[in-house]
């Protein structure tokens, strides 16, 4: 024998009527905080400041880069003792 039984409520009435919390203040603040941290790092995403940011740390790397280049190309060939 099968059974069908279709109950018509919205979520908040099945909740209750199960006796589950309601979290949609708890979730109305996690959503706000999010809200204001998402707004707080935009404000650190201008061009302007990222490039502030980045590029004096960016031309140190690149001058590092080809100080080790020139090393490469300026040490002797052959310097394990062989010479050709």
């Amino acid at each position: 024998m099968k059974v069908t039984v279709n109950i018509d409520c919205t979520p908040e009435e099945a909740r209750t009527f199960f006796g589950l919390p309601d979290v949609q203040p708890m979730q109305k603040a996690m959503m706000q905080e999010i809200e204001d941290r998402m707004k707080a790092n935009l404000a650190a995403m201008d061009p302007e400041t990222m490039l502030n940011t980045w590029l004096p740390q960016g031309i140190q790397n690149w001058e590092q880069l080809q100080k080790a280049f020139w090393g490469q190309f300026n040490s002797t060939p052959g310097s394990s003792g062989n010479k050709d």
